[in-house]
């Protein structure tokens, strides 16, 4: 029990007050305080609950602004992923600065999570007007009744989710407060996520080296004789022989993995907790003590020889293993899991995934449209096929030109060895093998084994303009959008193919883009070397800043947004653009072939669903249907001086430049890049795509008129998240920085949890670099000039215990954003093919080095990233 104002004096004695069965620890309010009476806190723990043995004070406080008490429990049972409870009862008198008590109980906080990591934390008390949604983002308010009146002043903060369930209770004696009674709901991890009994294959020397010499000894030109031109049955056969060597040559585990378990706890600690388990059931105390310190030991030793494997690790250049280290010790995980479901709910999400393709399903392609072969494909020799002891692993391929790649005009592309090679070898080993079962290890391993018969089989595939259907075969996992997911429509899917089909499509890839490059919309931000996300969003702010330095003038952004846009692709629509755009009848072919008559299933824990054929749409996480995408919508484009229209992949935005609110040009765009998505099968979401209006005029006349999308007014909104940024109608960044605030002191929370297992040095700042510094510093080039200076100093505060804990000096928020804006501006001077560099090299000066800096006449324009770039830009020149 957790109350405040106990109105207890120095003069009350315990056991006035004690209650029996209970600890009681008190927290009376002092002469710093500035009251006489009053006040006071005081918090009763069960003995059955926890033993008083276990029970500490860590802080106690005592100002004009707050009065705080902080009690360290270690209960009889708690789950595992806490260590302890911290139980921090505090009290927000109504004359008290709001301000000044939440940044003294966030410090509080801060240094208790720095000690203690794994604690649950729980925060209760009467805040009266004080609230924490700010200061501690990362933490979860239950009291959902009032507690004085209509009015909900008492609250309970805790840094778990779906942790209690309030209900109200009548006032305890004659206080004018209700009393809340919050019962536990949190559901441990163990029984979140039940454990899963995998089969693993244990890697060695000696089985790779024996693969390789499988592979090596076997004479693929017989198994490809015997199928000839049939490449449905060559590429079964070749991955049912593949897969069979590897089977025999690999040895497998079954192991059962648990979700809370650590990689440290060996086979030896799990021994010791059985002898602990029964000490404890035979109740030989001295046993137990015994035992208890020989786990403490072996813990410690395991902890110890865990990180020491993991900075050897980094030693010798394996980040990924260091990474996933790192992850598991931190707690970070990427998505949420998906609960267990049956193979008919697996089903009907499979059929409403497919759902675009009973809609515009096509015709097949008929006999004449098909490619007439005019080179074939060489045959096949023991010297094209065994290529690893003609070429060494250390040889640098030659550089692919668009005359090495088609032999004579009309003719599909061919492959060399060499390139199928130095694709398989790029393979990240610890991907997910794909419904054809071949593993990533088994195609980066044995790559020089492999790159020949690969050879023929993806040159064999180009020539007949035809994709093995079981390459096309998709296994799809859906993954959540959100943490709760409410229907169908909540999943996002994700096709799982096989390694081999990536590999040939990042070939096909690499000359699709030299192709299709003049015919690509300048504005589109997506897939294009040396561009991203951060340059997209400069190009728009600049672009409206620089308008709205004139009187009069009115920035209007509509942000579309498409429902699952890359699934409802039209094949035979996508087939013109890319015969328009130069790309020859048989790569269009052959994508087109790729596209059609995919069979696809769902698979989630423990089941898998029926297949399904779609012929609609790009499967999302394959390689080429982002860039099919770019082409699919690179034939609408505008730009324009009062209205252009810029794309990052599927984020499409209508940015219109209006002055005295002639907003013609921004309208007709609007309307015609609607009819032009229904037209190609894009379709629309009018319910989520937002307007923003940035319009600083004084007298707004006339009015702005809402736009109709398919007879829906569309919203103005205050703020949008675009691209991972947050903007709003003030172009001001506060948004952005509450947003960035909030994930940076959840990802510092995992930075504790590392320094409190012992990690520290390289290994430490490595976390630190990749995910909090990541979070915190997401898109700075942006906004790293014009953040307003308290949100600046919030920043920084992160930085700095983030520094506390590293041990070392980190650069704050104006240094990095200032070191960031330099590299993003010379490399927009020496990227030709930026949408914005010409506008940067209009800036030189005949004279010298330097930039001319443009001309502002806002302080809001000034602070942008060009202007702020041109000068540190010309300060580190001059320098």
């Amino acid at each position: 029990m957790m109350l405040t104002e106990s109105w207890l004096t120095p003069l009350t004695p315990d056991t006035s007050v004690t209650l029996p069965g209970f600890q009681m620890l008190r927290a009376d309010r002092t002469r710093e305080s500035g009251k006489r009476k009053g006040g006071g806190l005081a918090v009763f723990v069960n003995d059955r609950w926890c033993n008083p043995g276990h029970i500490t004070v860590k802080e106690q406080l005592c100002s004009r602004d707050i009065e705080l008490l902080a009690v360290s429990m270690r209960p009889y049972y708690l789950p595992r992923e806490f260590s302890h409870v911290i139980a921090i009862t505090a009290y927000v008198p109504p004359s008290a600065n709001a301000d000044a008590a939440c940044d003294s109980l966030h410090s509080v906080v801060s240094r208790l999570q720095t000690q203690s990591p794994r604690a649950l934390l729980i925060i209760s008390g009467d805040f009266n007007h004080a609230s924490l949604d700010s200061t501690l983002p990362t933490f979860t308010q239950y009291v959902t009744c009032p507690t004085r009146d209509n009015k909900t002043l008492d609250l309970l903060y805790a840094n778990a989710e779906e942790a209690y369930s309030s209900s109200p209770l009548p006032p305890l004696g004659r206080s004018d407060h209700n009393l809340v009674h919050l019962v536990p709901v949190y559901e441990p991890l163990v029984r979140r996520e039940p454990p899963a009994t995998r089969t693993v294959q244990r890697w060695s020397e000696e089985s790779e080296e024996a693969l390789k010499d499988c592979f090596e000894s076997t004479v693929w030109e017989v198994i490809c004789d015997d199928h000839g031109e049939d490449i449905d049955s060559l590429t079964t056969c070749i991955t049912d022989y593949i897969n069979f060597c590897v089977d025999n040559t690999v040895p497998t585990r079954t192991v059962r993995c648990f979700s809370n378990n650590k990689p440290w706890i060996t086979s030896e600690i799990k021994a010791v907790l059985k002898q602990k388990r029964r000490a404890f059931k035979s109740r030989d105390k001295e046993e137990l003590k015994r035992v208890q310190r020989e786990l403490r030991g072996l813990i410690r030793n395991g902890k110890d020889s865990y990180r020491q494997k993991m900075e050897n690790q980094l030693q010798q250049n394996n980040v990924g293993e260091v990474w996933r280290g790192l992850r598991t010790i931190s707690g970070h995980k990427h998505q949420n899991s998906l609960p267990g479901r049956d193979v008919r709910w697996a089903n009907e999400l499979n059929h409403f995934f497919n759902r675009f393709d009973s809609a515009m399903r096509q015709s097949p392609t008929s006999a004449a449209d098909s490619p007439t072969p005019t080179a074939a494909v060489p045959p096949l020799t023991p010297q094209t096929l065994h290529t690893s002891s003609i070429h060494p692993a250390h040889s640098s391929p030659p550089p692919t030109t668009a005359s090495n790649t088609h032999s004579t005009q009309g003719s599909s592309l061919s492959l060399s060895t060499t390139q199928v090679r130095r694709e398989l070898r790029r393979i990240k080993a610890k991907k997910a093998a794909g419904p054809d079962g071949i593993s990533s290890r088994v195609v980066r391993s044995c790559a020089d084994q492999l790159c020949g018969v690969m050879e023929h089989l993806f040159n064999l595939s180009l020539r007949l303009g035809r994709v093995p259907q079981l390459w096309k075969t998709s296994c799809v996992v859906p993954v959540p959008k959100t943490s709760r997911p409410k229907d169908l429509n909540s999943y996002r899917p994700v096709a799982l193919t096989s390694h081999l089909m990536k590999t040939l499509e990042r070939l096909v890839l690499a000359q699709l883009r030299r192709l299709v490059s003049s015919s690509l919309d300048p504005l589109q931000f997506a897939y294009q070397p040396g561009i991203g996300a951060d340059d997209a969003i400069i190009h728009l702010l600049h672009r409206s800043l620089a308008h709205l330095e004139t009187a009069g003038s009115t920035v209007r952004i509509m942000f579309f947004d498409f429902s699952s846009a890359f699934n409802t692709i039209l094949p035979s629509v996508l087939k013109d653009k890319l015969e328009n755009s130069g790309v020859d009848h048989h790569l269009t072919t052959w994508i087109l072939d790729y596209l059609t008559d995919r069979p696809q299933y769902v698979r989630t824990q423990g089941c898998v669903s029926d297949r399904v054929v779609c012929s609609t749409g790009a499967p999302q996480g394959t390689v080429l249907a982002p860039f099919l995408f770019t082409i699919y919508t690179a034939d609408f484009s505008h730009n324009s001086t009062q209205c252009f229209l810029q794309k990052f992949s599927d984020d499409s935005a209508i940015v219109g430049l209006i002055t005295d609110g002639d907003d013609k040009e921004y309208r007709g765009l609007t309307q015609d890049f609607v009819d032009w998505c229904q037209l190609n099968y894009l379709q629309i979401n009018a319910s989520k795509t937002k307007e923003l209006v940035v319009d600083f005029r004084r007298h707004k006349h006339p009015p702005l008129q809402p736009l109709n999308i398919q007879g829906m007014d569309i919203e103005a909104v205050d703020s949008y998240r675009y691209l991972g940024v947050h903007l709003n109608n003030k172009l001001d960044w506060t948004h952005n920085s509450d947003a960035l605030y909030r994930k940076g002191q959840s990802r510092l929370y995992l930075l504790r949890r590392l320094r409190s297992f012992g990690v520290e040095g390289p290994l430490l700042k490595t976390f630190y670099d990749s995910v909090v510094a990541s979070a915190i510093f997401y898109g700075v080039v942006c906004w790293g000039g014009s953040i307003s200076a308290g949100d600046r100093k919030r920043l920084n505060r992160l930085i700095r215990r983030a520094s506390s804990v590293l041990g070392c000096p980190l650069d704050p928020v104006e240094v990095v954003s200032d070191r960031r804006m330099v590299a993003k501006l010379s490399s927009l001077l020496d990227n030709i093919s930026h949408p914005m560099h010409e506008t940067v090299t209009a800036l030189s000066s005949s004279f010298s080095g330097r930039l001319r800096h443009p001309r502002c006449g806002t302080e809001r324009f000034r602070r942008s990233f060009l202007p702020t770039a041109v000068r540190l830009y010309n300060k580190d020149f001059c320098s």
